[in-house]
């Protein structure tokens, strides 16, 4: 795995070194694609079983990985965001990169990649799965604080990031990507939130699937009204809350009828913020970033 460079830890906050902590255990269970680790056969990451690299940590530290099975319908809807964006001569951010699904996801698309993690081990996994699919080339991952990057300003086109930015100080974040992305860039964020009280109870039942940090910020909706300090423009969609009861029949020839039917559910419930504050995700679109 990777080397844990003491220079890079010597001077970091708690909270950080937590984090860093935290994600070496997992990037040494999983090399990657963990959002399609815990599903139907036709769903299951084609190469899940060279990707797991300890069955009995990966039931232990992953168990959470089930309700994934249920996210089709974000994944569809940050994908085709990210296929008409994601060009040739496009530079794209995958901040907080974890294992560089986004990234490698955004290289395939043509554009050219920059991905950043705390994590050494992270971006270890993540390089190595880029190089696995031959997109070393235009597709690269580094160890930089999120907070505190090193890219010039207005660097990037466009940004893409999955369930970091409650691992993070909001404010501090939120800045500095504003200042990487130019002046008409744009930034897809996928977040968990935090309104459900039983989603947010399992979260408290289970605290070795996340650090005391990420389970005291999982954003809510008056988060959008900070990222309108830094951005222009936010644009929210709600994901997930009827589509959850379809989780226990992953495994069943039952599984996809059934969440589709749930899917259309959620799309009518959702729309409305009321109740969409009570999904599990929200898919954020910050654009315009005020420089």
């Amino acid at each position: 795995m990777a080397d844990n460079n003491l220079d890079w830890l010597e001077g970091l906050e708690e909270r950080k070194i937590k984090e860093i902590e935290h994600s070496r255990t997992r990037r040494q269970i999983l090399q990657g694609s963990e959002r399609h680790a815990d599903t139907g056969k036709s769903d299951a990451a084609d190469n899940l079983s060279t990707l797991i690299r300890d069955e009995a940590a990966f039931k232990y530290h992953f168990s959470n990985m089930k309700f994934y099975s249920i996210t089709n319908a974000s994944e569809e809807y940050q994908h085709a965001w990210m296929r008409e964006r994601c060009k040739p001569g496009t530079k794209v951010l995958d901040w907080a990169c974890g294992s560089g699904e986004n990234g490698v996801f955004a290289a395939q698309c043509g554009a050219d990649v920059i991905g950043i993690d705390i994590s050494p081990e992270g971006v270890e996994n993540a390089n190595l799965n880029a190089q696995q699919e031959g997109l070393g080339s235009h597709c690269r991952f580094e160890v930089m604080d999120g907070e505190n990057m090193t890219f010039d300003d207005n660097t990037f086109d466009y940004g893409v990031e999955y369930g970091a930015l409650h691992h993070v100080e909001l404010d501090i974040a939120l800045a500095e990507l504003a200042r990487v992305l130019k002046p008409k860039g744009e930034m897809i964020c996928v977040e968990a939130l935090r309104h459900n009280p039983l989603i947010h109870a399992y979260r408290k039942r289970t605290p070795h699937l996340r650090t005391e940090w990420e389970v005291d910020h999982i954003l809510g909706v008056e988060s959008l009204d900070k990222m309108r300090t830094y951005f222009n423009k936010v644009e929210v969609r709600f994901f997930h809350l009827a589509a959850l009861a379809a989780v226990p029949l992953r495994k069943t020839f039952l599984f996809k009828p059934v969440r589709a039917f749930l899917n259309a559910v959620d799309q009518v419930m959702l729309s409305n913020q009321l109740i969409g504050k009570y999904a599990w995700i929200m898919i954020v679109v910050i654009s315009d970033p005020k420089k």
